[in-house]
């Protein structure tokens, strides 16, 4: 159908008024706007909601399949950093992502990965330097340049980041920032270097100064970081500079909710309803300069109808005039979809993981939940005929992170509030290069939930008391082909052994896929070792 008409209450966000109109679409855009009787009786409609920024590839789906979960909740585009990908497969990953993600009626909007790997500290499948950063700054779908977690390197002024930025630069696309916890002048010199945004600040102050510098703040609420209740308030100081992202968001949760969830809760607040919207709908498309529709004559057809304005039921999600969801269920059909991976290594023994101890006091990675950042805290491990093990009494458990690139000795580390009191999870879904992490209570159980995901060449496990599951990801070794239904399933099943193992996370395998994001502070495991990420080095494991 090319032609056809919505009535409802439109809500208009650039002039902050709703009123009751008839939209008449033609061939993908709208083509009139007029006012009509009054009814408080007819449903809202809003332009569609953008996730600010988010790397798809955490959903654990690919694209398309990502897209038919997202369109339920008002979703019509995303701002996609694909660096999960380009760290396995480098630019093959990057087209796959494009390819993959035009096969759906839906807007994805890709950056250039400007950090693959993300640092010399860690083993990753593949190398994007600044000559590939400018051939794929040259393609119309790429829309910017994603996230400089190097921020040392862009403070410091590192030749090949600042060429990087100055490639950006030429062809007119905002470059992304990813800076926790910078502030001050440190914060001015980054932000002087180019860097437009910001979805790492966990302080209403840190997002305070950035905003201040020039950055707009993407407040982030994923699967395990959420920002959400620090941040909002940096509305009513900067409503123009406020975007909503999820950032990392697991199948599970996107079966829930998106972006939506992040608008109900700022309502429930007491925040401004036109600041909230623009900040959910406008806000990106104007700072990427993306084609998507803001409810203008002439503007591609792309909004969503809701119920009310306090719960933001989607009714229907329209894109480029495509009915794309419809009462909570999705209208875009599954396609068929290829594979590509790089995935190296044959099995572990489980002597692999025996750690010959140089006493019983250690540095222990202490994970928070709804946390990136992980203070390092000392503490008491167990030591049996000489070998440094898991003391489960205060929660300190091993955990390693193993090269799936190449044959190499597995590192070795320990980390506390997992509450895991039997058995081992593991996951290849790994912050930035995507190793395999594994944490559990004794070196038998890690070894076989590792070897569950090296035979899948990718997924994530569980195993305890022989009692064992995987959920296979073939993709890259972090997404699935299948159903993105089907999958959110498999990982709610996966993700509640994992808590009946005593796990006290809200999202344990999140979690676990944060714990070798050396960009993050404080204490961190690489492949190659234990890492400050304060100091950017290498520490010792074992304590004087």
């Amino acid at each position: 159908m090319d032609s056809f008409k919505v009535c409802g209450q439109l809500v208009d966000i650039p002039n902050r008024e709703i009123f009751t109109a008839e939209i008449e679409i033609d061939r993908q855009r709208i083509v009139s706007i007029r006012k009509i009787q009054p009814s408080a009786d007819l449903p809202f409609i809003l332009p569609g909601f953008i996730d600010a920024h988010v790397h798809v590839e955490s959903s654990m789906l690919v694209p398309s399949e990502f897209a038919r979960l997202a369109v339920c909740h008002g979703t019509v585009a995303t701002i996609s950093d694909p660096h999960e990908i380009a760290n396995v497969c480098g630019m093959r990953g990057v087209d796959y992502m494009i390819q993959n993600g035009n096969k759906v009626p839906f807007k994805f909007y890709f950056g250039a990965p400007s950090c693959v790997p993300a640092t010399p500290f860690e083993t990753a499948g593949a190398v994007i330097n600044a000559n590939d950063i400018n051939e794929l700054l040259k393609r119309k779908e790429i829309v910017y340049l994603a996230e400089m977690m190097n921020w040392p390197g862009t403070v410091n002024r590192d030749p090949e980041v600042m060429e990087k930025i100055e490639t950006a630069k030429k062809y007119g696309k905002p470059v992304d920032g990813h800076a926790p916890g910078l502030k001050g002048q440190m914060a001015a010199k980054y932000a002087s270097a180019g860097i437009t945004t910001d979805h790492e600040c966990f302080t209403l102050e840190e997002a305070l100064d950035k905003a201040a510098l020039g950055m707009k703040i993407a407040i982030r609420e994923g699967s395990a970081a959420k920002n959400f209740d620090a941040l909002i308030d940096i509305l009513e100081h900067y409503p123009e500079m406020v975007m909503f992202c999820s950032d990392d968001k697991h199948p599970d949760s996107l079966a829930i909710n998106h972006i939506d969830e992040l608008v109900r809760r700022a309502i429930a607040k007491g925040k401004n309803l036109f600041d909230v919207l623009n900040a959910a709908c406008i806000t990106p498309i104007k700072h990427y300069r993306l084609e998507v529709g803001q409810l203008r004559i002439s503007d591609s057809a792309d909004f969503v109808v809701v119920k009310d304005l306090e719960n933001f039921e989607v009714l229907a999600t329209y894109i480029d005039g495509i009915k794309v969801a419809e009462n909570g269920k999705t209208l875009i059909p599954s396609v068929e979809n290829s594979i590509i991976n790089n995935f190296q290594i044959s099995e572990k023994k489980i002597t692999d993981f025996q750690l010959p101890a140089k006493g019983n006091k250690v540095r222990v990675i202490e994970a928070l939940d709804g946390q990136l950042i992980t203070p390092e805290s000392p503490g008491e491990i167990k030591v049996q005929d000489g070998l440094a093990t898991a003391n489960v009494d205060q929660d300190i458990l091993k955990i390693t992170v193993v090269n799936r690139y190449e044959t190499c000795q597995p590192a070795i580390g320990f980390i506390k509030n997992t509450g895991i009191k039997k058995g081992a999870i593991a996951s290849s879904v790994g912050h930035d290069s995507h190793n395999i992490i594994a944490v559990g209570v004794d070196d038998t159980s890690i070894c076989r939930a590792v070897n569950l995901i090296i035979a899948q060449k990718g997924g994530i496990s569980a195993v305890h008391q022989g009692k064992e599951t995987v959920l296979p990801l073939p993709v890259g070794g972090i997404m699935s082909e299948k159903d993105g239904y089907e999958v959110a399933e498999a990982y709610t099943q996966i993700d509640k052994m994992a808590k009946e193992m005593g796990s006290t996370l809200q999202s344990p395998f999140m979690t676990l896929s944060f714990m070798a994001l050396l960009v993050i502070p404080d204490l961190k495991l690489s492949d190659k070792g234990l890492f400050n990420g304060k100091d950017f080095k290498f520490t010792e494991l074992f304590l004087s």
